[in-house]
């Protein structure tokens, strides 16, 4: 169900922690509140009041104040947990914003992060030290440390070895009471003793109540010799003797159930380069999963496992490589291995001990390895591409619920057939089961729509059964995911009385008052795992079928201003639901806060789209909600810019130009007032960094020309980046004069454009106008398709193939093609031009056009050309100056750049480069070091 209104804590509850943290600490948006509501999971509770604190020490004094009222709170972060763990009807503490250093040790043999860093940052700040965090989830590009350490991590390929539990080397702890213990100090356990003296002696307690019970011994050892996220980590009693050290490990995998974890230190994992992989394609599951061991001692790094219903779906893709696509499927099974080694040579070694295995096994196709990376990323689309094709394609208004269990390897295929047979008998379609054979640890997938009684209770009689199944071959009910809400109300049936009552001992021992986490994890509500069920109202077309994973959230530049791309469209689900439950004051409220939050501040850069499993670009629905309520003086003012453009462009750059001249207090008075009377979303702010505005469009004719060149307006507009340089245009010029390349320029160039102004606004009759004439005049200039039209933009070059659309729909311009100026320079110019002034180090801002265009490579090229120290940002991201979005809304820039630019003014370069202008103007304001395109930089260097 969606979350209907809450009743919010006792005011002095909230005006406590305004005091006791800082005002702006305490979250007042209700679409923010109703948003942080949703995560992975399919449980949706609305939260009382949201709070995000800043440090250890806040956290510490939010859990004093919340102790004091008698609520409770739950830490979130990167808000992709499946099980419940992170969502709650009382305190919602988030920390994705607040907590992302990441500090690489001893030469990245350790690594000390925050707990909103997620393990894509942190293994990319490891990756030029040739290593890794052990941990390895299918998550790591959203997923947070604070989750890995809260769920015990594992993934593909870490199993128990590697896992958050065996690499964790110490944590800085904030314990119910606000204690802060770092675990890392060498008197950390007499720190303990002295702070939390009966938390101490009791953790003492619990260590020899386990130990002098046999059973309990007996019951541990074999479950945490597998994967095992179901209660508490009982074998820290066996594992360590210090108390310091037990509680540090009972912590991890507690599901912010004991504490907060403000900072982690791990030991990394060394990466192995080369890497080959391969499909096995079995008869069936039972053959697959007795050549498991085989495989294992056979040195495989993964062994995942797809079943039929996987092969199957796969096929529909369209995706497979053949050897799955023309396979007529029965009871087939597969599994994907890799082989890894530090060099090529044993790398091949493995690989050829492998093959001398593979001729031992029964299979249904010829086993072969690869390490081309192209067929590589093949084989693994089978794998990954499973969540997308089942959940992408599940009915609307259904949930998709990822679940995990294990079991003993040899017990493996027989519990894979039973589930399967469960599916059936429950009536589940497309129900694939796949994962990490290795650890006997299989995910499978069920689409539900909760909001169906029936199908509810569907939904009980089979986890019941599945219950039954997994500890009936002494398994466990979470491996990776975390017992959460899901399956807390089956932990004593896991473990016995016995360590059931030894997890209660333990969560009051260590949060007496029950402040953290209530209701996660132990519970005795026998119907908890279907309480407070999520439902998703049917929205606008382009984002219904969002899972709400939360993959979009760390490349939205709008992530730390305003909403994520997920939350924007659980806010219009949250809308929806209100307006279904004829709560019209709610949802005007969330309207009016969804102009701001939702629709002015998203830079519709379709990054979203990169990362998302089910490829949503959120940016087509605010593109759509814009179109359908335009501004009527932005309507009419960029519809007569769409039939007057070279005027427009003049006198944009001669105002700006006008403006470099006066006072700087004059024009941002002007602009100020005009944003007061018209509003921030329609009137730019003039800033003292913009700069003169650039001389007119090129014009050039000739004959000869290889290619049609397509010089950007924005170059009219904005003016280089230092007096006097010269635009990226008249650069790609005189790189083409230089190698000898001609190019010619279509005629009245300057009424012409991408149309990105008009479709990011949703200004859909200005669209229309320039789209056609632009395609028109390319088509002519490009004689009819056979030039490539070439672009010194590349947001413009991704506004010219947004045409296309139009271009592959009409026959006239079906046959145009566009590419790229720095692409262009790449493959056509670079080979021609010898660097006679090479840079001595240049600072290299990617953009989400060129990720887009698939351009980042030819871009890095030509930067390695000119300098031999190139640093690509680990902390790049979309900019949000999004043509003119960055002087409407000033923030949503200064914020989308941040955490880059902290980055780049750590050290000095000698160079600053980029391929679009806007984004080289946003990151110029940002870093206060001006930012070129880099073909101007190739056009001096080869001068």
């Amino acid at each position: 169900m969606t979350a209907p209104a809450a009743p919010r804590p006792h005011e002095a509850l909230l005006e406590d922690l305004r005091t006791r943290c800082g005002r702006t600490v305490v979250v007042d948006s209700e679409l923010e509140h109703r948003a942080l509501a949703h995560d992975a999971s399919h449980y949706l509770l609305q939260p009382a009041a949201v709070v995000r604190p800043g440090t250890a020490e806040d956290v510490a004094a939010v859990l004093r104040t919340v102790a004091r009222h008698g609520a409770g709170l739950t830490f979130r972060s990167g808000g992709t947990s499946l099980s419940g763990q992170a969502v709650t009807d009382q305190v919602l503490v988030d920390v994705r914003r607040g907590f992302r250093a990441v500090e690489v040790l001893d030469g990245g043999r350790r690594v000390r992060v925050q707990p909103g860093a997620t393990v894509r940052q942190v293994n990319a700040r490891l990756a030029p030290h040739g290593r890794r965090l052990g941990p390895d989830p299918a998550s790591e590009s959203a997923c947070t440390i604070g989750g890995v350490v809260a769920n015990n991590s594992s993934g593909m390929a870490c199993g128990t070895e590697a896992n958050t539990y065996r690499t964790l080397e110490s944590m800085v702890l904030v314990l119910a009471s606000g204690t802060t213990v770092d675990t890392g100090a060498a008197d950390a356990d007499r720190r303990l003793r002295a702070l939390e003296p009966e938390l101490h002696e009791g953790l003492l307690r619990l260590r020899d109540r386990v130990r002098a019970e046999p059973a309990s011994v007996r019951t541990i050892e074999q479950q945490f010799a597998m994967k095992n996220t179901m209660g508490y980590g009982l074998n820290s009693f066996l594992d360590h003797d210090e108390p310091v050290r037990i509680l540090e490990h009972l912590v991890i995998g507690s599901e912010g159930t004991l504490g907060f974890v403000a900072e982690a230190t791990f030991r990394t994992v060394e990466i192995l380069p080369h890497v080959s992989t391969g499909l096995l394609v079995f008869p069936d599951l039972s053959a697959a999963t007795r050549s498991v061991p085989q495989l294992v001692a056979a040195g495989s790094a993964t062994v995942e496992l797809l079943d039929a219903t996987s092969l199957r779906v796969s096929q529909r893709t369209g995706t497979a490589p053949a050897r799955i696509r023309d396979l007529a499927v029965a009871e087939h099974a597969a599994l994907l291995v890799e082989y890894q080694g530090r060099t090529r040579e044993e790398e091949q070694e493995r690989s050829a001990a492998a093959a001398g295995v593979f001729r031992g096994l029964e299979l249904a196709a010829p086993a072969e390895l690869t390490d081309d990376p192209a067929e590589r990323a093949a084989l693994w689309t089978v794998r990954k591409g499973l969540y997308t094709a089942v959940a992408g394609n599940r009915p609307s208004g259904s949930n998709a619920l990822l679940e995990d269990v294990v079991v003993p390897v040899p017990a493996l295929g027989e519990t894979c057939e039973q589930l399967t047979e469960l599916f059936t008998a429950h009536g589940y379609r497309d129900s694939v089961i796949f994962g990490h054979a290795k650890d006997g640890n299989v995910h499978f997938m069920l689409n539900e729509q909760f909001g169906d009684p029936a199908q509810l209770a569907r939904y009980e009689r089979f986890t019941e059964e599945m219950v039954a199944l997994v500890l009936g071959h002494h398994g466990s009910l979470k491996a990776e995911h975390g017992t959460g809400r899901n399956m807390a109300p089956f932990v004593r049936r896991q473990y016995g009385d016995e360590l059931y009552d030894v997890m209660v001992a333990l969560k009051r021992l260590a949060d007496p008052r029950g402040v953290l986490n209530p209701g996660v994890l132990l519970n005795e509500d026998p119907t908890v795992h279907v309480r407070d069920l999520k439902t998703a109202p049917a929205v606008e077309e382009e984002v219904d079928r969002c899972v709400e994973c939360g993959y979009c959230e760390p490349v939205c530049p709008s992530k730390d201003l305003t909403l994520t791309p997920r939350q924007r469209i659980v806010g219009r689900r949250e809308i929806a639901a209100a307006e279904a439950r004829g709560d019209g004051a709610l949802a005007a409220r969330l309207r009016a806060e969804y102009d701001y939050e939702g629709l002015q501040t998203c830079a519709v850069d379709g990054m979203c789209v990169t990362a998302c499993p089910v490829l949503i670009n959120t940016g087509d629905l605010v593109r759509r909600l814009r179109a359908e309520d335009p501004h009527p003086v932005a309507d009419a003012g960029w519809g007569l810019a769409a039939r007057a453009w070279g005027a427009t462009t003049t006198g944009a750059g001669l105002g700006l130009t006008a403006a470099k001249a006066l006072p700087p207090a004059l024009p941002r008075a002007a602009t100020t007032a005009a944003r007061a009377v018209l509003g921030a979303e329609h009137v730019p702010q003039y800033k003292d960094a913009l700069p003169a505005g650039g001389p007119a469009r090129p014009r050039r004719h000739d004959e000869q020309a290889e290619a049609v060149f397509f010089p950007a307006c924005i170059n009219t507009m904005f003016g280089p980046a230092e007096p006097g340089g010269r635009t990226a245009s008249q650069a790609f010029l005189a790189l083409c004069d230089r190698a000898g390349v001609h190019v010619t320029v279509p005629e009245d160039i300057g009424s012409l454009c991408c149309g990105t102004p008009w479709k990011s606004k949703g200004l859909r009759t200005g669209y229309a106008t320039m789209s056609e004439r632009t395609l028109a005049a390319l088509w002519e200039a490009s004689r009819h398709g056979r030039l490539p039209v070439v672009c010194d933009a590349a947001s413009c070059t991704e506004g010219l193939e947004t045409m296309r659309e139009l271009a592959a729909a009409s026959p006239a311009h079906r046959g145009l093609r566009f590419v790229d100026a720095v692409e262009f320079t790449a493959e056509r110019l670079l080979g021609r031009l010898p660097v006679t002034r090479p840079v001595g180090s240049m600072a290299l801002h990617p953009t989400c056009s060129s990720t887009h265009l698939g351009i980042t490579g030819a871009l890095e090229t030509i930067a390695r050309a000119i300098s031999d120290d190139v640093v690509v940002p680990v902390d790049w991201g979309c900019c949000a100056y999004a043509g003119d979005r960055g002087m409407l809304h000033p923030e949503f820039t200064a914020s989308a750049t941040a955490a880059e630019a902290r980055e780049v003014t750590s050290r000095r370069f000698d160079a600053y480069a980029s391929l679009n202008r806007t984004c080289e103007q946003g990151l110029t304001e940002a870093t206060g070091h001006p930012y070129r395109h880099v073909l101007e930089h190739l056009e001096e260097a080869t001068r």
